[in-house]
């Protein structure tokens, strides 16, 4: 394999500084250069990828096994080596199939517990489960990281499906956030769904703990007014949660892949049930698209060997997410923690050390904001980021379509000007009409210079529908599997973020003052003894 990795190394050498326009002297580049699902619809011709260095990424990801690592993670093989653990997040969302983990078929279970969300979602939103001062107005979901990115940015996303409760997200242990989630709210009429899988994670209870004091201030039984979406059936029932509403999920549902299920119950209890199964059958079928599609017709393997190209071989080291979608404001939020939690490793499955880069930074902002903030790096700073465009064809507000065609004006006006840009002797005859000369004229032409060439992605569809939403998310999952596979890496622990907690919770007495800093490095050292004096 370290061949091909060569191959596309040369390549690039001989083409990197190629103008991507010009690839599009071929008549039926941007036919070539794109995939379709359905009438979802992604254009990667505005990269310097051409018929070579696609079929050498090609080559890769089957050297790389791609297709067997994928059937393995569809079948229920513990592909997650390091945990031991299989990762079957997608059989959240394909409940016709049949997926056998150690001699069990889980998809019964998977569907008795989607039956029992359901039942109880209906409950609250139906006012047959109420408060202790009548129907269920809002809903608190305190989770942090996976229990909260996902139903969060899904929420937003579905937004116009809204008829349940008014649903509100708590993860940050920063007091100011529940302090303000909390402040608007009745008591009475809140539930307070407490999402962690351990029913230990120290933000989550921490916040739930303060919820349920505060809910205590107006109600004789606070526990009735909480649900939990956890395995730790013990410690739920320690808190006075009753069975009925503890929902929970095998340890083959990684944290950051889990809004498909029980997780998922705040967005459930927002916009029902069918809403929510039509967001499952979305993610199913680029499930089905993912198993089935060659690879040269692929829309993950397509993303994800763009990734590759732009990162491993170019060299670039980051990608801008820019949903021209308000409602899909926190994707580039989502796959922050999807992609570099997921592949932001640097050792091989066998615990030797990543010959290239792992993962690229994610980062991003929904529409024409992102243009009056970091847009101005894009096109004239001195280094590439490589931007990946989400746009609809029309939106939900049918009295303001001018308002949508002016955003997606400025979502193709945009990938075009990072293609084309604005040559010197192009903005040369712009200012020499305005009446400048000399070195002026110059010098202001000099500013006005876009250099181009800096590649793009599209993914277009009709609408953001749930079954379009699904199939996003999806479609990104499986962009983070397929990069990780090449890589060689595993995409589903995340041992980066333990040491941070172990010395945060061994800090914690210290901050107190019933520890000293002894053993703490000299600048440790200072800012506790500064914060605690402050």
């Amino acid at each position: 394999m370290s061949r091909i990795w060569d191959q596309l190394d040369s390549h690039h050498t001989g083409v990197k500084d190629r103008s991507i326009l010009s690839l599009f002297d071929q008549p039926n580049r941007a036919a070539q250069f794109s995939a379709q699902l359905g009438e979802m619809v992604l254009d990667f011709s505005k990269t310097n990828l051409d018929d070579e260095g696609l079929a050498l990424l090609l080559q890769l990801a089957e050297a790389s096994d791609v297709a067997a690592r994928r059937d393995a993670m569809f079948a229920g093989a513990p592909i997650n080596e390091t945990e031991g653990r299989a990762v079957l997040h997608t059989a959240l969302r394909d409940l016709d199939a049949s997926v056998v983990v150690d001699g069990e078929d889980v998809i019964p279970g998977i569907k008795a517990t989607l039956d029992r969300m359901d039942a109880f979602a209906e409950d609250v939103r139906t006012g047959r489960f109420t408060g202790q001062g009548g129907a269920i107005t809002d809903v608190v979901n305190i989770g942090i990281g996976g229990s909260d990115l996902g139903p969060v940015m899904a929420t937003l996303a579905l937004s116009p499906w809204h008829d349940g409760p008014r649903v509100h997200y708590v993860s940050n242990v920063d007091g100011a956030q529940i302090a303000e989630t909390l402040k608007g709210l009745d008591p009475t009429t809140t539930l307070v769904i407490v999402a962690s899988k351990t029913f230990t994670t120290i933000e989550t209870m921490t916040n739930a703990d303060t919820a349920k004091v505060w809910m205590a201030t107006k109600v004789s039984d606070p526990s009735a007014q909480f649900a939990a979406v956890s395995t730790a059936a013990d410690k739920t029932a320690a808190y006075g949660i009753d069975p009925s509403r503890v929902f929970g999920f095998s340890d083959w549902v990684g944290g950051r892949y889990s809004v498909w299920g029980p997780i998922g119950l705040s967005l459930m209890l927002a916009v029902g049930g069918p809403v929510f199964r039509r967001f499952l059958a979305g993610g199913a079928m680029m499930d089905r698209h993912f198993q089935e599609a060659p690879l040269a017709e692929n829309l993950p393997v397509l993303l994800a060997l763009v990734g590759i190209w732009h990162h491993q071989i170019c060299g670039y080291p980051s990608r801008a997410v820019l949903p021209y979608d308000q409602r899909l404001a926190r994707l580039p939020a989502y796959l922050q923690q999807l992609e570099m939690e997921s592949n932001g490793k640097r050792v091989a499955m066998d615990g030797s050390d990543l010959p290239r880069v792992s993962g690229p930074i994610v980062w991003g902002e929904a529409g024409t904001n992102g243009q009056h903030a970091f847009y101005q790096l894009i096109h004239q700073g001195t280094g590439v980021v490589p931007c990946e465009f989400l746009v609809a064809a029309k939106g939900f507000e049918d009295d303001l379509t001018h308002h949508h065609q002016l955003l997606v004006a400025n979502c193709l006006a945009q990938s075009e000007a990072l293609l084309r840009g604005r040559s010197l002797a192009e903005a040369t005859a712009i200012m020499a009409k305005k009446g400048l000369t000399g070195a002026e004229l110059d010098r202001q032409a000099r500013h006005r210079v876009f250099p181009g060439n800096r590649p793009s992605t599209v993914l277009a569809y009709p609408q953001l529908t749930p079954e379009v939403f699904g199939a996003i998310v999806a479609l990104y999952e499986h962009r983070v599997f397929v990069e990780g596979v090449i890589l060689g890496i595993n995409s589903f622990d995340q041992w980066g973020v333990e040491l941070g907690k172990e010395l945060a919770t061994a800090l914690e007495p210290v901050m107190r003052g019933e520890a000293g800093t002894e053993g703490k490095d000299g600048s440790t050292a200072m800012l506790v003894n500064f914060l605690r004096r402050a």
